[in-house]
């Protein structure tokens, strides 16, 4: 059996799976932007607190923290 015969789905699935591709769609979206809004105020957050000299190094790696969950979020 080959690869496209096994990802064949019987027509009467047709409305169960369009409702949970639909679904993951929903949810992927959400996560992106779940996850860019956390990156923003990681970021905001760390360089409040690197402001402070004595935050600088707690600040920066919560700073990083957030610039790599935004980048995460729009690639």
């Amino acid at each position: 059996m080959t690869d496209a015969a096994a990802r064949q789905i019987p027509w009467i699935f047709w409305p169960f799976v369009a409702v949970w591709r639909l679904l993951t769609l929903i949810l992927k979206i959400t996560g992106r932007i779940i996850c860019a809004v956390l990156g923003l105020a990681f970021m905001a957050v760390g360089v409040m607190v690197a402001l402070s000299i004595v935050g600088a190094p707690l600040g920066i790696p919560v700073a990083v923290l957030g610039m790599l969950l935004l980048v995460r979020a729009l690639f």
